[in-house]
């Protein structure tokens, strides 16, 4: 079940879609039965998919990413913005803080820029996102600046040093009521290849058994997305975590959540190994399920 506040609670209204952002009219597929569809094997598709969600439910009326970048699943990650909201509502006698007193940080904001923007429309936050790849801040700002609704609200810093994650990026005198992270999971390029290529897969195999195949369009376009930085990190996404929670000490009385989506479960029992030797005891683990894919995140303070 996505969260109660999340706005993508049933399937994709294509029409009503279509209808806020036209562009999207090309890619609908009538299916058999009558239905419609996209083609989530066209990279292509599910780019303007996901600008149609953005114009239709948060009017961003202008938003993309440069070719070979990240198009995260806007339903799914909308989620970790309400369960954090439902965090900080926790110290607000229950209820959600709104409005852009509370400023949050978003790092490794990617070129999509979609955990701010989402905590921007919902909840009028002030958001700042980081990140290390100048292609991802450039983007993330044409987002930002070709929107009003944005505008004002949201902005991107770079990080110059790519072992630091709040160091260089949180000024002296900032304080953040939470920051949120979707690090690198891959431990190498290789095994981000290798996940890349298992996806094809499958998603040739499913395409076969409805007696259908990958067009040479879809062929081309179909890749695990993201650059580098955004897949992968020298020991994944365990040492990013465990740096993070090393160098969060030092921002203890600045930020006073912290969190960090995990991909891997098995992650966990050395994350909260890392948590305990560095005394931090208030330690939060939070499930979130996409129909039948279960992801969480881990937020800590001080």
């Amino acid at each position: 079940m996505k969260h109660p506040r999340n706005l993508h609670q049933a399937s994709y209204p294509l029409a009503q879609l279509v209808h806020s952002y036209p562009a999207l009219q090309p890619y609908v597929l009538i299916k058999p039965d009558g239905g419609s569809s996209i083609n989530f094997a066209n990279a292509n598709a599910v780019k303007v998919l996901n600008a149609a969600l953005l114009a239709h439910y948060y009017q961003v009326e202008s938003w993309d990413v440069p070719a070979g970048y990240l198009c995260p699943p806007v339903p799914g990650r909308a989620d970790y913005v309400h369960y954090l909201a439902d965090l900080l509502a926790k110290d607000n006698h229950g209820v959600v803080p709104q409005g852009n007193n509370i400023k949050g940080l978003d790092i490794g904001t990617g070129a999509n820029v979609i955990y701010p923007i989402i905590a921007t429309r919902v909840y009028g936050w002030q958001m700042v996102g980081t990140d290390i790849d100048d292609i991802s801040i450039k983007s993330a700002n044409t987002t930002i600046n070709s929107n009003s609704v944005l505008n004002g609200n949201i902005s991107v810093r770079k990080q110059h040093s790519q072992p630091n994650i709040f160091s260089g990026v949180v000024k002296a005198d900032e304080h953040f009521a939470f920051c949120m992270c979707n690090p690198p999971f891959h431990q190498s390029a290789a095994q981000a290849k290798a996940v890349s290529q298992r996806k094809a897969q499958n998603l040739t195999k499913n395409k076969a058994k409805r007696g259908s195949h990958l067009n040479t369009q879809e062929r081309s376009t179909f890749n695990f997305a993201g650059q580098s930085n955004e897949l992968w990190c020298e020991g994944g996404e365990l040492q990013f975590i465990q740096r993070m929670i090393t160098e969060s000490s030092d921002y203890a009385t600045q930020i006073d959540w912290f969190s960090s989506l995990v991909s891997k479960k098995d992650n966990l029992i050395h994350i909260y190994k890392s948590l305990r030797q560095r005394g931090i005891s208030d330690v939060k683990t939070i499930e979130m399920a996409q129909g039948q894919k279960v992801s969480r995140f881990v937020a800590w303070r001080f």
